[in-house]
């Protein structure tokens, strides 16, 4: 590959199954430390502070230090972006690491997708939103509409502020385990802090599964009229 972006560097990054497995622990959100990185990846803390000088100069990584210890974090949500769409491809081939755990289910219905909501529930928001005219969908390229910006500042979303950031307002963030796109973006990010704010749902602690309570998850079907 002689013109563009150079992929190999990133390919080889994420090729190495201790790292691949820290970065997917880091898809939560959260920052971990070395020490629970290595465990993540069954390695040594020599071995996973060597992966980590890798992963952060590869640009995939950054280190924030606080105290005596250093926490990681994923770079930024493109390399979230990134590591979902390969667990879908990785999905949809049939290349399974581990038999399927008692999280699993649980995993595929709500999970934390670097910020924003993932599955089941995340691709019903998005379908919810788009059925209703309130995202516009052009083939991928996802839009907020007048509508919609209404329908946000009623939830106590102020998406003006939002479209004057960096980050894309709305983005389509293919979905691994349902195979279509969940809503990702600045604005998927202030759904899920609506979410959590209103009490409707929690991240389960060292996991990327979201909870949500019973009245919490009607709650959540009601304000985006999802199936039942």
């Amino acid at each position: 590959m002689r013109l563009g972006p150079d992929i190999v560097r990133i390919a080889a990054l994420l090729g190495d199954p201790a790292r691949a497995n820290m970065l997917a622990a880091l898809m939560g959100g959260q920052a971990l430390t070395a020490g629970e990185l290595a465990r993540e990846a069954g390695v040594t803390p020599q071995t996973a502070s060597s992966h980590l000088a890798k992963l952060a100069d590869g640009g995939l990584l950054v280190a924030r230090r606080q105290g005596r210890h250093a926490y990681f974090a994923l770079a930024g949500p493109e390399v979230a972006d990134l590591l979902e769409t390969l667990m879908g491809l990785a999905e949809r081939a049939g290349h399974q690491r581990v038999r399927p755990g008692p999280r699993e289910p649980a995993l595929r219905m709500a999970r934390v997708c670097y910020d924003h909501l993932a599955g089941e529930l995340g691709v019903a928001l998005l379908d919810s939103l788009t059925d209703r005219a309130l995202i516009e969908d052009r083939e991928g390229s996802l839009s907020l509409t007048v509508e919609g910006a209404g329908f946000m500042r009623a939830l106590g979303v102020e998406t003006a502020g939002l479209a004057r950031g960096r980050r894309p307002l709305c983005k389509a963030c293919l979905d691994w385990s349902v195979r279509r796109s969940h809503l990702g973006g600045a604005l998927g990010k202030a759904l899920l802090d609506q979410v959590y704010a209103r009490g409707w749902a929690r991240q389960v602690a060292g996991s990327r599964v979201v909870s949500f309570s019973a009245p919490g998850l009607a709650a959540f079907k009601a304000a985006f009229h999802s199936p039942p």
